[in-house]
């Protein structure tokens, strides 16, 4: 268990939520006892597990759990059609060689986060909306187990001594875990699914994330080596709008991945991924990103791809992108292009290199080339607001130039309305880009009037 008693006491449960969704019938139709059942079956099975069963076979652990299952049905004496029978089976299924009764919404491929808040409380998000779910475990230790799964095969720990941690699913869905003393209502989990695969600019066009004269220009970029920040806010798609721009670099280029926790969906076949490393139980083996950049550059690579800057590792990136490793891209937060670069301005102090605003800044202009900026709409919906053009120093300040943007004109049935545009101006890297025998026409950066262009 986490913590002291007082700590992980089981939180009653919630009142049932206005559309709440369907849950197996051990937990809705009034037999509480099969709870008690799959406990049952779960501890018996792990202790006849380790003498007499090999628990990496799967095939071999569900043949033994079948047997357990139906001998303590048979001794319970507990009347189930053949459908509960079935029901409950998935669900034992699901709480020893899964995620217990989550399983069921990592595998709802409309559900893209999970969020568990102690034992008995878990929401989800689906299409950009947060519902509140029954779907609930039997206590806190069933949810501790849960946690135990996921930390223990990456080497992760998560105790009172180290009391949060970020990991991965196996299927790269990327899981934050915080539990008492820190959290106050139990342990608590924060699951982003990993599509099953990438999403590609087409998709996003068709999607409305942006528009397919912007889709146009930004592979454009990548193809001529621009170094490109992607910017926004907490699940804004970040790493979707990445992951799709990486699609764009051929495939005979060396690429270095560097990330917190590996999530990049990159398809080419030239890869080499790092991920940062925790400390272990006495404190020591931690690699940070910062490391990591620094140790690519001697890994002779043609681009960069940092998942996401939060940190120090902000200036190494600047100096690579500064000393010859062009096409780099990389993620980070902020609340537009302007704050953008702010942030990378304080992420760079955080360095503790002694050095002058001015130089900072004459460093991020001379390393960026474009900004494009996410946001998640009060509708859910998720779009590429502004992509901007960093263009260089006029005396103290950094020039920046937005070259298309989303415009937005009101509301109508709870949905966001409004249309992309460019701004008109055509973007001082063009000749960069023209000279890889790249040609976009005038007409791709017009404004748009009145929903349409002139």
């Amino acid at each position: 268990m986490f913590g002291s008693s007082r700590n992980t006491a089981p939180l009653p449960p919630p009142k049932a939520p206005p559309q709440a969704m369907r849950i197996p019938p051990a937990r809705t139709n009034g037999h509480e006892r099969w709870d008690g059942i799959a406990g049952r079956v779960q501890q018996r099975l792990l202790s006849e597990l380790s003498p007499t069963v090999n628990a990496n076979n799967v095939d071999e652990v569900r043949r033994a759990l079948e047997r357990i299952y139906s001998e303590t049905l048979v001794e319970q004496d507990v009347p189930l059609s053949r459908a509960e029978r079935g029901e409950l089976f998935d669900q034992i299924i699901a709480g020893i060689l899964g995620f217990g009764p989550i399983e069921p919404l990592l595998q709802d491929d409309s559900i893209s986060e999970i969020m568990i808040n102690g034992p008995h409380q878990i929401y989800i998000e689906r299409h950009g909306k947060l519902e509140e779910t029954d779907v609930r475990f039997r206590d806190t230790e069933d949810l501790v187990r849960i946690i135990d799964r996921i930390v223990a095969p990456l080497g992760r720990r998560i105790d009172e001594s180290s009391p949060m941690v970020d990991a991965r699913l196996p299927d790269g869905s990327r899981v934050n875990v915080i539990i008492p003393p820190l959290s106050l209502v139990g342990p608590c989990l924060s699951i982003r699914k990993f599509r099953r695969s990438a999403m590609a600019m087409d998709d996003l066009v068709r999607l409305g994330a942006l528009t397919k004269d912007m889709g146009e220009f930004m592979r454009a970029c990548v193809l001529a080596r621009m170094n490109i920040v992607i910017s926004g806010g907490t699940s804004s798609g970040k790493t979707t709008l990445l992951n799709s721009l990486s699609a764009f670099i051929p495939g005979d280029e060396r690429i270095v991945t560097i990330e917190d926790a590996a999530e990049l969906q990159l398809q080419q076949r030239h890869i080499i991924r790092l991920e940062a490393r925790p400390a272990n139980v006495e404190g020591k083996g931690h690699v940070s990103i910062r490391q990591l950049v620094t140790n690519a550059l001697r890994m002779r690579p043609d681009r960069i791809v940092v998942g996401e800057v939060r940190g120090g590792e902000a200036l190494d990136m600047l100096q690579a992108m500064n000393t010859g490793h062009d096409g780099s891209l990389t993620t980070a937060h902020s609340n537009g292009p302007r704050d953008t670069l702010r942030r990378v301005e304080t992420m760079v102090l955080m360095a503790g290199m002694d050095l002058p605003l001015r130089a900072i800044r004459e460093q991020i202009a001379s390393a960026f080339d474009l900004i494009g900026h996410l946001e998640r709409l009060s509708d859910g919906t998720r779009k590429v607001t502004h992509i901007s053009e960093v263009q260089g120093m006029e005396g103290d300040v950094i020039v920046m130039q937005d070259i298309f943007r989303f415009v937005q004109t009101g509301m109508r049935d709870g949905k966001v309305e409004g249309h992309f545009t460019g701004t008109g101006i055509r973007p001082k890297f063009m000749d960069k880009i023209e000279s890889h025998g790249l040609f976009l026409p005038p007409a791709v950066f017009t404004p748009v009037r009145n929903g349409s262009k002139p």
